[in-house]
């Protein structure tokens, strides 16, 4: 079933999208005081801010560090998965319907780039409409930049996203299964992982697509990381399973997590990323958050009291660690435990309120 609606869904020609995409039935984001403290899927540095986005289109930043927030205003009320900065200014997130949104004034105003073209055909074209939610994005300078997601969903766009082309076809994925994560490998090139133990590579940062066939493991992967070092990249997934690659996923070793309690790690690994102070911080469900000070070869696992599952997490100036997940922003000490400072409310208080 899964081989057939992929054909279907990735059989037609490849497409590009310019700034005519249809919005005039996207409703704005409700302005928010819960937008900091309800569900946000990935944050990110933009410059000295940080911007993260989330459930019913909201994207919100903070100039303090995570101490307050602002929300920004959004076109959408769809879920947004991911965001990626390329410098202090220019960034882009990436949501259900495929949507693809742009700012480039660090995170205070968005607009749409690009939108599902399927939402808008009539039905009698196809087999009806299917969602395929973009999970990841990832620009390599202000021009060239590209979006991930269900089905095997690939996107690339060389113009800053004015114009995106579906690229799928790029990568061997008969299957269509899902992309979940995107990463960078420094001097290395990138590295894509998704469900059923899939694994790409690309020398030259995203030009052209090796697949892996001797992999890991065959559960789903749910993110990957650079380390800081050239050829070494680090993946994670289900039941605490990461594994390490010191030469850019030709070989692999898998990385013990052991709870406070000294018992193996079962819970699933969501996301995370390199801190600029080269810590590694994952983060999962059931309030884990596990840390690396060398370069992901070990991990110091921590379970939050409060068992709330995290989607994200970035590393402070401070030390401290900023979570993001089903409550929110939240920031925390340097083991992701106890609160740090700071409210993080949604100021100042909006003309419209949930």
């Amino acid at each position: 079933m899964t081989l057939g609606l992929s054909g279907v869904l990735m059989g037609g020609a490849s497409l590009a999208m310019a700034q005519d995409v249809a919005t005039d039935d996207l409703k704005p984001a409700i302005l928010s005081l819960k937008a900091s403290k309800s569900l946000l899927l990935d944050v990110e540095q933009a410059g000295k801010r940080l911007v993260a986005v989330g459930s019913r289109g909201h994207i919100v930043y903070s100039d303090d560090q995570g101490g307050s927030w602002l929300q920004a205003p959004a076109p959408t009320r769809q879920l947004l998965t991911a965001v990626d900065f390329i410098d202090e200014r220019n960034g882009w997130a990436v949501g259900h319907d495929s949507l693809i949104l742009h700012t480039a004034d660090g995170g205070e105003n968005w607009a749409v780039q690009y939108r599902d073209p399927e939402i808008d055909a009539p039905e009698d074209e196809g087999f009806g409409f299917l969602e395929k939610p973009l999970m990841d994005v990832w620009f390599r300078d202000t021009q060239t930049g590209f979006a991930v997601g269900a089905y095997g969903l690939f996107l690339r766009t060389e113009d800053g996203g004015q114009t995106w082309e579906d690229v799928s076809f790029d990568i061997d994925n008969p299957d269509g299964f899902h992309y979940n994560a995107l990463t960078a490998v420094k001097d290395t090139g990138l590295f894509l992982v998704g469900e059923m133990g899939t694994m790409y590579r690309s020398a030259d940062f995203g030009d052209t697509w090796e697949t892996l066939t001797d992999i890991p493991y065959d559960g789903s992967w749910f993110g990957v990381s650079g380390t800081g070092e050239p050829g070494v990249v680090l993946a994670w997934g289900l039941r605490g399973n990461m594994f390490r690659s010191t030469d850019f996923g030709d070989s692999w070793e898998q990385v013990e997590l052991l709870t406070p309690n000294n018992d193996p790690l079962e819970a699933t690994l969501s996301g995370g990323q390199l801190a600029a102070d080269g810590r590694l911080i994952v983060v999962g469900t059931g309030g884990v958050v596990v840390i690396s000070d060398d370069r992901g070869r070990s991990f110091d696992v921590t379970v939050r009291p409060d068992r709330v599952a995290l989607a994200n997490a970035v590393g402070l100036q401070s030390g401290e660690i900023l979570l993001v997940g089903q409550r929110g922003a939240v920031k925390t000490d340097e083991k992701g435990l106890s609160a740090a400072g700071g409210t993080a409310l949604t100021l100042p208080e909006p003309a419209e309120k949930e």
